[in-house]
């Protein structure tokens, strides 16, 4: 059997586009072209029934090498901490004062964009220093 190579990783969300669009910015992915004859993906939105306008929402890396990133609409909010999340590799190589740096550079930066800053866990001697944080939608990640 061969192995998978390709994964998609979606996120239940209420506002998918807005989620969507939040993750680009700190992953600097981009939103694919709509489908053809539509101009916009509002254009391709509309020709769908209501009840499916803004159900969904995708973004992929535009190197081609990280996964797509699905984003559908669910009715129920969060309740719960994730048992997936991402961790977003800002420093990876870097130890110390120097990775500290560039993980707070990278916080203030997506909290710009409406990120919550949770936590930050300093270096213990086994782990270097990562921040936790949340999403838009709550949704908890790691800058690592």
């Amino acid at each position: 059997m061969a192995s998978i190579k390709k994964v998609q990783v979606t996120f239940d969300c209420a506002e998918p586009e807005r989620v969507a669009r939040f993750w680009c910015e700190v992953l600097g992915y981009v939103v694919p072209q709509p489908p053809e004859g539509c101009a916009t993906w509002d254009d391709f939105d509309r020709t769908l029934p209501a009840e499916h306008q803004g159900a969904w929402f995708a973004c992929s890396d535009p190197s081609g090498e990280g996964p797509r990133l699905f984003f559908q609409r669910v009715p129920e909010g969060k309740v719960v901490k994730n048992r997936v999340h991402l961790d977003v590799r800002v420093g990876t190589g870097l130890v110390g004062e120097e990775r500290l740096a560039v993980l707070e550079a990278e916080c203030a930066r997506l909290v710009a964009l409406g990120a919550v800053c949770v936590q930050l866990l300093r270096a213990d001697g086994i782990n270097e220093s990562c921040i936790v944080m949340q999403d838009i939608e709550g949704n908890e990640f790691c800058l690592d």
